[in-house]
């Protein structure tokens, strides 16, 4: 490629990007370059920079030093108005909707917001936004009908706001699409999609960034890998030329295999019985056992009722029939309070909303369940043995903060997870249900996470693992039940099924080993 042409195919670069927040140093001397028509997977461990580097190219920070140059002309810095005029869309992993407007406004909002140059002063063209929203929807693969335009955002499941996210970002004309962990909550189907849009950006000439962790979806789609860690670009090429353990060794500096973490057996004696258990509309007359010790996987695509059958067990959306024994004998589980005095944890899917108090410390989240028992007689808190089991905590979670007293808002999404899931081994529950315990989880903190896994089993705790990551469920689990239409429909071995046979399950084509 001649020099002409490097110019003319460059959209945008970034040369010689630092960043310093304080006495941080979050990106040093960043050197990246993004071209039309083409995809790049942004990869690397939570808190290596990736998140300060899209920001500085959305406008949201400026840099320290170093220049972005955008169509071969150099700025030290944007604005997020000038970086939508240039045609730079984000989706960032929180989704940065606005929870109380309706899908219709917050997908064609963003195209009136530019053209008044950030002051939405006049009245809206609201045919026009129908319109703009209308195409946008359908090229995500959403329905496009009055219900969901006029549906207010915050009452959306996690799976269809995050379609709607990137539904906004192309709404525009946009030349640069970045998507921050696009696929964290959607299924294989919905990922299939997903795929089919960005072929459709390419052709149009548009260039897509990828900031995620799940590195199949990376060789699906193919195009180039850019490598962050500990704030630099450690290397980027074509991604077909990285196997994944070459990926997972730059992104952490250390070699992680992609093993099966599972290798104990489970006991046979029966911890959790569920018999019967409905919601009516959402699944029906579910039956299974969970032993002590095991790992169990439960998975299906978004709608055939996994992800309600895991708020029921947590007492959160309670099953309308059937019956629930730990150790054999019966309980009632109508709210959360009930689960857990029955011996059930729940880790939730949504770490940032359902899960964590983002402005409290670590210590003060980890403690959260135990704050009775930290009582003394008139009520007053023994903050000193709090913060140690917080320290005990942290070190078996191997928390990557020596200091307790940071906001949990501080950290990255892996730390982040691994506090959550921590919250629950100050009260030790005979049963765990984690739900998407990796949403959003570098490689390096995966690894962390199954290896708690795996040692909360051995110790004889029974964890149930809600999940469409499938690598996940076959690293780790012992038995995985596949539903569908709210059935399930299968119970496959994790030792010896694979993806594909899982995958047809979930679509309801293989019904050997149904439960």
């Amino acid at each position: 490629m001649t020099e002409l042409d490097h110019q003319n195919r460059c959209f945008l670069e970034l040369r010689n990007i630092h960043k310093r927040f304080g006495g941080v140093h979050a990106l040093r001397g960043v050197d990246m370059s993004l071209n039309a028509g083409e995809v790049y997977h942004l990869l690397g461990e939570n808190g290596c920079g990736k998140s300060t580097v899209i920001k500085i190219m959305a406008g949201a920070h400026p840099p320290s030093e170093g220049e972005i140059i955008l169509d071969g002309k150099a700025h030290k810095e944007l604005t997020p108005i000038q970086s939508l005029d240039f045609g730079i869309e984000t989706v960032y992993q929180d989704l940065s909707l606005i929870p109380n407007l309706t899908v219709m406004e917050n997908v064609a909002l963003s195209e009136q917001l530019v053209e008044s140059h950030g002051s939405l002063m006049s009245k809206l063209d609201r045919p026009r936004l129908k319109e703009t929203a209308t195409r946008a929807l359908s090229q995500v693969g959403l329905p496009v009908n009055h219900e969901l335009l006029g549906s207010i955002v915050s009452e959306l499941p996690l799976a269809i706001r995050q379609l709607i996210a990137i539904a906004r970002a192309i709404a525009c004309e946009a030349r640069l699409v970045i998507m921050d962990e696009p696929t964290t909550s959607l299924t294989r189907r919905e990922v299939e999609n997903l795929i089919a849009v960005v072929s459709r950006l390419r052709a149009q000439h548009v260039a897509v960034l990828f900031v995620t962790h799940k590195l199949e979806e990376c060789y699906r789609i193919g195009g180039n890998a850019i490598v962050f860690r500990d704030g630099e670009c450690v290397a980027q090429g074509p991604i077909e030329s990285y196997t994944r353990a070459d990926l997972a060794e730059l992104m952490t500096g250390r070699q992680i295999s992609e093993k099966r973490y599972r290798k104990a057996a489970p006991s046979q004696n029966t911890l959790l019985s569920i018999t019967g258990l409905s919601v009516p509309g959402r699944f029906n007359d579910v039956t299974f056992k969970l032993n002590k010790g095991e790992v169990l996987g439960i998975t299906g695509l978004s709608d055939s009722g996994r992800n309600e059958l895991a708020l029921a067990i947590a007492g959160i959306r309670p099953a309308e029939n059937g019956t629930i024994e730990v150790g054999g004998k019966p309980v009632s589980i109508r709210s959360s309070s009930e689960s857990i005095s029955a011996g059930i944890g729940y880790v939730p899917e949504d770490r940032l909303s359902e899960g964590l108090f983002l402005n409290k410390s670590i210590y003060q989240n980890e403690i959260a369940l135990i704050l009775r028992k930290l009582a003394g007689k008139l009520g007053i808190l023994d903050m000193q043995k709090g913060k140690q089991i917080a320290r005990d905590i942290s070190e078996n979670m191997r928390l990557n903060t020596a200091d307790i007293e940071l906001p949990v808002s501080a950290l990255s999404g892996g730390n982040q997870q691994r506090v959550l899931i921590g919250r629950w081994l100050s009260i030790n529950p005979e049963i765990l249900v984690l739900h998407g315990p990796t949403v959003g989880v570098d490689v390096g903190s995966k690894d962390a996470i199954y290896q708690t896994i795996q040692t909360m089993a051995e110790d004889g705790m029974g964890l149930v693992i809600v999940s469409d990551d499938l690598p996940e469920l076959l690293q780790n689990c012992d038995r995985i039940l596949v539903m569908n239409a709210g059935d399930v429909i299968a119970e496959l071995d994790g030792a010896s099924t694979n993806e594909d046979e899982i995958y047809q399950a979930m679509l309801g084509s293989v019904q050997e080993g149904a439960a």
